[in-house]
């Protein structure tokens, strides 16, 4: 399969399987993406994902190969209904559920915007992560011109955008682009592990926390505010944060300890 996915208690790990085109993303493999991460939205018992490609490389972005050969296939993936899956598969989703990018090898072109549309991204140390469709005039239309500023700032992203050089993991480090930066070959076990410590904390805070950040990063402060106010009583009446405080009072926790 172009997208195979493996399940460990609660984490769920989506793996790009095309290592032949350096796991570049056709029609097909987009359709399989979005399938995947709808599935792991909606299922109850998975609370982390990780997305990560095999065979050394993240991905290499769409398929150009794909396109020359087969236009008409291809075209399928640009349907003028945002509504729909993007071109890319995820990419329009917006999850109840945190997504670790495990990147490895070259992350470019929209293999960069898979990974900015995670909510972490770790990376191997030898990565290397680039807009290199600049070379070739395909544009971003995967959401990269939107979430990369809003992770690096725009000075970062205008520089990666309009030259389209390679970042490697350092450097995307030092810009915030990356979170992690883990030797080569231990990025899947560093995302899948961190995806572990994600499902041990209370679920509806931490992913109504996540939903307040998401939802209140372009509204007018007050309007932000409220919209962490309103989704932070909500969490309080779920009665999460008195059996929280509950734990704490009993020894859990204490010090700072995880």
């Amino acid at each position: 399969m172009d997208v195979e996915v493996e399940k460990k208690g609660k984490v769920y790990t989506v793996i790009i399987n095309r290592p032949e085109v350096k796991n570049a993303i056709d029609y097909r493999t987009s359709v399989l993406l979005a399938e995947a991460f709808r599935d792991f939205d909606a299922d109850d018992g998975l609370c982390a994902a990780v997305l990560w490609g095999a065979g050394g490389t993240f991905c290499a972005g769409a398929d150009l190969k794909a396109l020359a050969e087969d236009p008409m296939q291809e075209a399928k993936r640009l349907n003028e209904d945002i509504s729909a899956d993007a071109p890319l598969g995820p990419t329009r989703m917006t999850l109840s559920k945190p997504v670790i990018a495990a990147i490895s090898g070259y992350c470019v072109a929209g293999g960069l915007e898979l990974a900015v549309w995670c909510d972490l991204r770790g990376a191997e140390e030898d990565a290397v992560l680039g807009i290199f469709e600049r070379r070739f005039g395909v544009p971003l239309i995967d959401g990269g011109t939107q979430r990369l500023p809003r992770l690096i700032g725009m000075s970062h992203a205008l520089d990666m955008i309009l030259t389209g050089r390679p970042v490697g993991a350092r450097e995307a480090s030092s810009m915030g682009l990356v979170n992690r930066v883990v030797a080569k070959g231990k990025v899947r076990e560093a995302a899948e592990d961190l995806a572990e410590q994600l499902c041990e904390f209370p679920q509806v805070c931490m992913r109504s926390d996540r939903e307040a950040l998401y939802g209140g990063f372009d509204l007018e402060m007050g309007k932000a505010l409220e919209l962490e106010y309103r989704l932070g009583m909500r969490v309080l009446e779920s009665g999460e944060t008195l059996s929280g405080a509950s734990r704490f009072t009993k020894g859990s926790g204490k010090h700072g300890q995880f």
